[in-house]
């Protein structure tokens, strides 16, 4: 995603190493993926949750090569995905945060322009996710006391 000032993406941060195959030290086969995917999305944990319990406790290093689609993917089949995108559901609750902060501490400016960048976001990515179909055209974030006003 990117940054909430400029849009822009930063230059520096780790990358994956480029795989092509699942490593052979992986036993599971990709009907045993999917089904511990599922189970795991039953408990209504999000995708990144579901790939660090299938790194650390059964041994998948990537879903997605090891079942030749993605956690998402194979959520969305069973019809078990949420109704709102993980990374508009993460602002969300970024914006919840700030406003509980911002609630106990009226004087702190900073918290407000972070509050208001943070809705601008959700607001572009909302606009984003009605367009391709993702949410409901009716779907709308907070009301008129959500944001914050200089």
């Amino acid at each position: 995603m990117a940054r909430l000032y400029s849009r822009k993406r930063g230059q520096s941060g780790s990358t994956k190493p480029e795989r092509t195959a699942n490593p052979e030290w992986v036993k599971l086969v990709p009907a045993e993926v999917e089904k511990l995917v599922m189970r795991l999305g039953e408990r209504n944990l999000k995708p990144a949750q579901i790939g660090i319990i299938m790194r650390d406790q059964h041994g998948v290093p990537d879903v997605k090569l090891a079942a030749k689609k993605s956690i998402t993917q194979i959520l969305e089949e069973n019809n078990m995905q949420s109704q709102i995108p993980n990374d508009l559901d993460d602002l969300i609750n970024t914006a919840r945060k700030i406003k509980l902060h911002f609630d106990e501490n009226k004087q702190d400016m900073d918290a407000k322009r972070g509050l208001q960048l943070t809705e601008a976001k959700i607001r572009r990515l909302a606009k984003y996710y009605k367009r391709i179909g993702k949410l409901s055209a009716e779907w709308k974030y907070g009301g008129k006391k959500s944001t914050v006003r200089l």
